[in-house]
């Protein structure tokens, strides 16, 4: 049994700021809850009990460790050494299970009865939604009407698990409006719910939780290329960003290993220069989104700008915190693909390797055509979640 490291590695201060992005700007309603979160995560954490139950629902419900995979074609595509960490494997299909399992157990020991949480793609809230079945709970989920329209088979898998999903029509009905909607419906019942968030943004210190919740995909890169090719670090490891859990989990434990390059992969939709992107980090603004100072896409008068991405878990218009700060200090790499490139990554990985990944996945696969690689550099791809959920888009490109 593998057991994980629960050291804090992040460069996060006690108010929750990484450089100067983070902190927690929220209404006087939430700050109780917040701090009562804190306190009960710093408690449970160094828990020994909360540690083994945590890594043995990882190895036997989720069926980690996930696997470190040689892609031998697409090696031989890219010129290097090319791995997949096959979060795609995954119980519910994606990393997002291993940050909503942390979470629930804190609820749980917390005496809350509710999960409320907010989903784009889906894999969150059907990971939300198996959390609250596996554990006894309510649960509520939140989720932008266009999404649910383009994500059909997560919606009938949220109510399979007996989650109420709530269609937001704010806004274009996307990720972003169903933060929001999620975050009202905090507010309005603080006591008995609780605030089940879906990725490394918001008011800290869930972007910290959730970030070391994730840590356990970079942590067993490390004992798994050990094991495989005798050396711990890679050359690169790549993900994609949206708020940015993968890529918080991915690169955890490389953070201060300066040989690593870290590539962030963002969501160029039909272009950086189209007026229709994701590109929070590469085009954004310093701003306050959903509790937390980051990096926002921002319209003329300074107002929030809506985003676009073919990917449903990607069309967010800011990023986490830690994001936003290794990309400011140059730590991490970033590299725009957009939807066509995506798309095409998404089939090459298919039709050469015999796996379908997800749309936000395809966007780390095709930073790869991006990179100066050589032969025997290794690089390691975070293959976030699998592309079942993604198959109407994948099907229409098909019948173009």
């Amino acid at each position: 049994m593998i057991r994980y490291s629960y050291e804090n590695l992040l460069p996060v201060d006690k108010n929750g700021f990484y450089g100067e992005f983070g902190g927690a700007f929220i209404p006087e309603s939430l700050k109780s809850n917040l701090e009562e979160l804190e306190s009960a995560f710093r408690k449970y954490i160094a828990d020994p009990e909360f540690q083994a139950e945590f890594e043995r629902l990882l190895r036997d419900y989720v069926g980690r460790p996930s696997p470190l995979y040689h892609a031998e074609s697409l090696s031989r595509i890219y010129g290097a050494q090319i791995y997949l960490k096959r979060e795609d494997l995954n119980h519910t299909g994606a990393h997002k299970i291993n940050n909503a399992i942390g979470l629930g157990l804190l609820a749980k020991r917390m005496g809350k009865d509710r999960l409320i949480a907010e989903t784009g793609a889906g894999q969150h809230g059907v990971a939300a939604a198996t959390v609250a079945a596996l554990l006894g709970m309510k649960c509520t989920v939140y989720m932008g009407a266009e999404d649910v329209r383009r994500q059909q088979p997560n919606v009938m898998r949220m109510k399979m698990l007996g989650a109420e999903v709530v269609a937001v029509d704010a806004g274009n009905a996307t990720l972003n409006n169903a933060v929001d909607a999620a975050l009202n419906a905090w507010v309005k019942n603080p006591d008995d719910a609780f605030y089940l968030i879906g990725s490394a943004v918001g008011p800290h210190p869930y972007p910290e939780i959730v970030a070391r919740f994730q840590s356990v995909i970079s942590f067993e890169m490390k004992k798994q290329l050990k094991e495989q090719i005798g050396r711990e670090n890679p050359d690169y490891v790549v993900a994609a960003i949206g708020g940015g859990s993968n890529a918080a989990g991915a690169f955890y434990h490389f953070i201060d290993e300066a040989s690593v390059n870290l590539i962030a992969a963002e969501a160029a939709g039909k272009g950086a220069d189209s007026g229709e992107t994701a590109a929070s980090i590469s085009l954004g603004s310093t701003a306050v989104l959903h509790g937390s100072r980051t990096k926002v896409l921002v319209g003329e008068n300074g107002d929030l700008k809506e985003a676009y991405s073919i990917s449903a878990g990607l069309d967010y218009p800011g990023i986490g915190p830690l994001q936003a700060y290794l990309a400011s200090i140059g730590r991490t790499r970033i590299v725009l693909a957009d939807d066509k490139e995506a798309l095409a990554a998404a089939f090459q990985l298919a039709r050469t390797e015999g796996i379908i990944p997800a749309l936000e996945s395809s966007h780390a696969l095709a930073a790869l055509a991006k990179l100066d690689l050589r032969e025997d550099d290794v690089v390691v791809v975070n293959l976030s979640g699998r592309g079942d959920k993604d198959m109407d888009t994948y099907m229409k490109i098909l019948s173009e």
